[in-house]
């Protein structure tokens, strides 16, 4: 068996990713003959030992963990989820999640001993603690960047005292939804509950947000959200083993703070469908490529203290997944990882595809349909995918989540399956991957070491 990061390497391709199992000896020999025509080619050597990407690409550091913003705060650390914004005069406007834990506070913004909190409006911080000492070292950044001159122009907090901010997703009205992996209730040092998800406007005189958490999307470890452009539905993954997806029907379409209705998946024939294909699980297991009906199911005590919204969903019948991470619209489906998902746990990517009269009765008549679009079964294929963005011209890029190497993969719309970076420098995840609007750069995250790259080069199909 070739290892895998020689097999990464070397450019490899795998194809038809999700014709359910086959042996890895016979994905690799399938895949040489496509490796002339399918990728970017073998990835190159970094000599700034950052990330590996193929050639004629190149990357940039663009935002660094302790820099000093404009704010007169520094660059907080964890840099996770990231959407991109296009601004005036051309400029690209990035808003960054900061996965930032109470146990943390040297990747805060607010310096080592928060001698910089003094700098801010102490009224637009969620939770100043109990004691008026912030409870909460995360939530946003925006960085304006001008593409031409490959230059940051100016950064700033926008999203102060959340915590665990994880991923996230763009809106269709021009902003960021930010999500709280937690769901810490208020006591001790914390004023509120956190859980929440708060809408951070991608603008570039902004500064610091009045925070307003979307109570009515939920009170749980949110991961990330994708919008649904026609109907301004917002869908929703959850961090656990056994967790959900939800969807949030607006009242007020492309306004989530007046309120509306949460509801989570069900698999239409199936109750209580283990969609997680563990080894343990019952049958039936979850087909690949199969497309499959679906209903929605109401979730009534939306902001429990208890943790038990994805309990209320079990009930109702709602469909298991494992550990819903990164989501993004495109090719007008909702993608999503579930980065534990799979017999062997490696990780799943779903599609679904909305009712044409998604979130009204008449999607009884014509139900959404659900997609188990990959399904890994070797870590050389997707070891623990997490973040990912749809290129502007289709194309999904997947981050790699785990304890060694980690990749960013890319799919065509045809299921082929290539790598397109490798960071095998500092053993961080890849994170925050998405492109600037004309499809020119790709953006990402390297979370531990805290930095932002752009990523030039041929890109196909812009």
């Amino acid at each position: 068996m070739i290892g895998r990061r020689r097999f990464i390497n070397q450019g490899c391709i795998l194809a038809s990713a999700f014709l359910g199992l086959r042996s890895f000896v016979e994905k690799a020999n399938a895949s040489k003959a496509l490796s002339a025509s399918i990728g970017y080619g073998p990835l190159q050597p970094d000599p700034n030992r950052i990330l590996q990407l193929p050639l004629g690409f190149s990357h940039k550091v663009i935002s660094q963990r302790g820099e000093s913003m404009d704010d007169g705060l520094v660059v907080p650390g964890q840099h996770d989820g990231m959407g991109a914004f296009q601004g005036e005069n051309g400029r690209i406007i990035l808003v960054r999640n900061h996965e930032v834990s109470p146990d943390h506070p040297k990747h805060s913004p607010f310096g080592q001993d928060f001698e910089l909190s003094r700098k801010i409006d102490h009224s637009k911080i969620y939770d100043v603690g109990a004691d008026n000492k912030i409870a909460g070292y995360g939530g946003t950044t925006t960085v304006v960047y001008n593409g031409e001159t490959q230059s940051v122009e100016k950064q700033f907090l926008s999203l102060a005292g959340t915590e665990w901010n994880c991923a996230g997703g763009k809106t269709p009205w021009g902003s960021w939804i930010s999500c709280e992996e937690t769901n810490t209730t208020k006591g001790g040092n914390y004023a509120k509950d956190h859980g929440y998800n708060f809408d951070i406007p991608a603008r570039a005189d902004s500064g610091l947000i009045q925070p307003v958490p979307l109570t009515a999307m939920g009170r749980f470890r949110h991961e990330a959200i994708a919008v649904a452009a026609k109907t301004g539905i917002i869908y929703q993954t959850e961090d656990r083993h056994d967790g959900l997806i939800y969807r949030f029907i607006p009242r007020v379409k492309n306004n989530p703070a007046a309120g509306g209705k949460l509801q989570a998946l069900r698999i239409r024939q199936r109750r209580g469908m283990d969609t997680r294909n563990w080894m343990n699980s019952l049958p039936p297991k979850m087909p690949v490529a199969k497309w499959i009906q679906t209903r929605w199911v109401d979730i009534d005590d939306v902001e429990s203290p208890d943790d038990s919204l994805r309990q209320q969903g079990h009930t109702k019948g709602a469909a298991l997944f494992a550990r819903g991470e990164g989501m993004w619209y495109g090719n007008d489906s909702i993608y999503w990882a579930c980065t534990n998902g799979g017999p062997f746990m490696r990780g799943q990517i779903f599609r679904y595809t909305p009712s044409p009269f998604e979130g009204t009765p008449k999607e009884l008549v014509r139900p959404g349909k659900l997609q188990l679009y990959i399904e890994s079964h070797a870590s050389s294929l997707i070891e623990n995918c997490d973040n990912l963005t749809v290129a502007p011209w289709g194309d999904l890029f997947i981050c790699e989540d785990n304890s060694g190497s980690c990749a960013m993969l890319r799919v065509t719309p045809k299921g082929e399956i290539s790598r397109f970076s490798l960071n095998n420098y500092s053993s961080s995840e890849l994170a925050g991957a998405c492109f600037s609007p004309d499809g020119k750069i790709l953006f990402v995250n390297i979370q531990k070491n805290g930095q932002t790259l752009a990523i030039t080069g041929p890109w196909r199909g812009n």
